[in-house]
């Protein structure tokens, strides 16, 4: 049976955008199958303790910066550590992302172009017309996924994934889980790839 990991992500979340090319490389290498589930970062933080960037301590801010210049150059990347646009409110892009799996689409190519468009391209993501646009360029029915987004069933959806997140422990983005062991953070991606190349079974937080 093929491998699958539970990705959990938010388009507003710099660290995911910083790993996820990697991470894709990762599921090519061991065949894995992909599981998106973009979350709602500021209600998945009120369940866990975590606080947005804004309330966080300012030695922590400005740890944040020394980070993502170290990732940026790891990484081999070049992106605005202050993006114009960001925060901004993710649900509309989140939608897309579900509307498109929930048509049978494969959402990586607008996943990618989204996560450029804000880290790179300094565009708004909570515009409609931008999310149209980007989806188009993906491949992907912009026009009819963006007015899919708003739908009871995808606000459920995006509403399961966060109940689905803290039964899996997740408290942040990006957060990869593989047979229920989770892997927060792209500074893990290569622990991850570790876990994948050697076969072991998962860990388990219940230890004694």
């Amino acid at each position: 049976m093929q491998q699958q990991i539970d990705y959990y992500f938010s388009l507003t979340s710099p660290w995911a955008y910083i790993g996820h090319a990697v991470f894709r490389d990762i599921v090519s290498t061991y065949n894995i199958k992909v599981n998106y589930k973009p979350v709602f970062l500021a209600d998945l933080f009120a369940e866990s303790g975590g606080l947005p960037l804004a309330k966080r301590h300012p030695v922590r801010q400005r740890y944040r910066m020394l980070e993502l210049q170290r990732w940026q150059a790891k990484r081999g990347l070049n992106f605005h550590f202050k993006p114009k646009h960001v925060p901004f409110d993710g649900r509309l892009a989140d939608g897309v992302v579900i509307a498109a799996l929930e048509a049978g689409h494969d959402p990586d190519k607008f996943i990618r172009r989204a996560y450029a468009a804000v880290w790179e391209d300094q565009l708004n993501l909570a515009d409609a017309a931008t999310i149209v646009r980007l989806a188009d360029e993906s491949g992907l029915p912009g026009k009819i996924l963006i007015e899919r987004s708003p739908a009871e069933a995808v606000t459920a959806q995006y509403e399961q994934n966060r109940q689905d997140a803290l039964a899996a422990d997740v408290f942040g983005s990006p957060a990869y889980v593989l047979g229920g062991e989770a892997f927060w953070g792209q500074d893990r991606l290569e622990l991850l790839a570790d876990a994948l190349k050697s076969g072991r079974a998962p860990y388990s937080s219940q230890v004694s």
